[in-house]
């Protein structure tokens, strides 16, 4: 153990980090900074899902669409995340880049696996619902929803842990007031290695507790779309 003045320095013990995050865990500011970086990195999320979704919708039945934002996709994905929370900290205000960040962090990897997913919808699943006289969203719940939501799963899955590093990343450089980035930042600061640990054990908790949730919510949608496709099923 690295201790100067029989203070922990380098490295803060399993005990001492408990004994921080007991403590953290009885202040208001604690829940508080959990709970403005949640509703932060959960809405440029949602956001990155829904503009991800819609894109490659879009850019899937228009080759022109396609071509004009693929080379913009693959930029912002070569892109380094800091270059982007600097330039972001210049444009916005300092509590919206988070939400900015995971926002570009998530949008390509759900719009690249749902473009995929509807390129590879299988053809002849798509003749026989022209033969049989399919409505347009009748297709959509019949074929391309089966076709699309396991990739579409697992892109929301993965960019969740992503979205969750980068958007505390984002609260480092940006230190938003009450967030769980400023809170490491200051530990930093201060030399609090306990309270380093701490947070960051609770930046570990939450990206698995958020992980599992979205699992299960995909789960559940899944299971409500099948019971759906097969009453319309029965009743044609």
């Amino acid at each position: 153990m690295f201790c100067l003045i029989n203070k922990e320095i380098l490295i803060a013990s399993p005990a001492e980090v408990f004994s921080r995050l007991k403590f953290l865990t009885a202040t208001t500011d604690f829940w508080k900074s959990i709970f403005f970086s949640f509703l932060r990195i959960i809405s440029g999320y949602f956001l990155g899902v829904v503009f991800g979704v819609v894109l490659a919708v879009v850019t899937s039945f228009s080759s022109v669409l396609k071509e004009l934002f693929h080379p913009i996709i693959s930029l912002g994905r070569a892109t380094p995340v800091a270059s982007f929370i600097i330039l972001a900290l210049v444009w916005i205000k300092k509590d919206y880049v988070p939400v900015f960040i995971v926002l570009l962090i998530v949008f390509p990897i759900v719009y690249s696996n749902v473009s995929k997913a509807i390129e590879e919808t299988p053809k002849t699943y798509l003749e026989s619902a022209k033969v049989y006289g399919f409505s347009f969203f009748k297709k959509v719940r019949a074929i391309y929803f089966h076709s699309v939501l396991p990739l579409f799963s697992a892109a929301c899955v993965s960019s969740l842990g992503l979205a969750w590093k980068s958007g505390v990343a984002a609260e480092v450089l940006a230190m938003p007031q009450m967030s769980v980035g400023y809170n490491l930042y200051r530990s930093k600061i201060n030399i609090e290695t306990a309270d380093l640990f701490a947070w960051t054990a609770v930046v570990v908790v939450l990206s698995v507790l958020l992980e599992k949730l979205i699992k299960l919510i995909l789960k559940e949608n899944a299971k409500r779309k099948k019971r759906s496709v097969g009453n319309d099923e029965t009743d044609s």
